[in-house]
């Protein structure tokens, strides 16, 4: 059970912006703030066997092209990502990039997602969401010849704009 503090103090439930004073989970209100650019680039990575990374790469996939696609479902994750994340804003996103890089050291696939709007609240969640469900794709793309791909490290990488500032992921 969560433990609920009163409004303004500095207990756990009262530092969370989703949730209220009564411990409940809530919308936040952002009409007052002003809309100004925002950035959050994310990052994660798929590793797999050398065998499947060379499949990846030669395009020989059954599915298709492996990369394409995780590129294309990223970037329509992140611009549905209200209706996937309860308690997240629609936005108007004004950019997406999905960056797949394959790795021979890893072996794998390095998926890192940039995602830009102009408003009130911040892009982490879409650019998260991006990185997910690319990775997700490139699993279910190739998982036919290879169950034992592992999908790790999603992470926030960068944030820009927004009245908490700039925050860039430690190394």
């Amino acid at each position: 059970m969560a433990r609920k503090t009163k409004a303004g103090s500095k207990g756990p439930v009262a530092a969370l912006t989703h949730i209220d004073a009564k411990g409940e989970a809530r919308m936040v209100d952002v009409s007052a703030k002003p809309a100004t650019e925002r950035t959050a680039i994310a990052e994660g990575r798929v590793l797999m066997s050398k065998a499947t990374l060379a499949l990846i790469e030669s395009g020989q996939a059954k599915k298709g092209d492996v990369l394409a696609t995780a590129r294309i479902s990223g970037i329509m994750a992140a611009k549905r990502t209200s209706e996937l994340i309860p308690l997240c804003h629609p936005l108007a996103l004004t950019k997406v990039t999905i960056d797949i890089a394959t790795d021979e050291k890893l072996p794998g696939c390095i998926v890192r997602a940039s995602v830009k709007v102009t408003g009130p609240t911040g892009v982490e969640m879409e650019a998260l969401t991006a990185v997910s469900v690319a990775c997700l794709t490139i699993y279910d793309m190739v998982k036919a010849v290879d169950r034992g791909i592992r999908i790790e490290g999603i992470h926030l990488v960068e944030k820009i704009g927004g009245k908490s500032g700039h925050y860039h992921a430690a190394e």
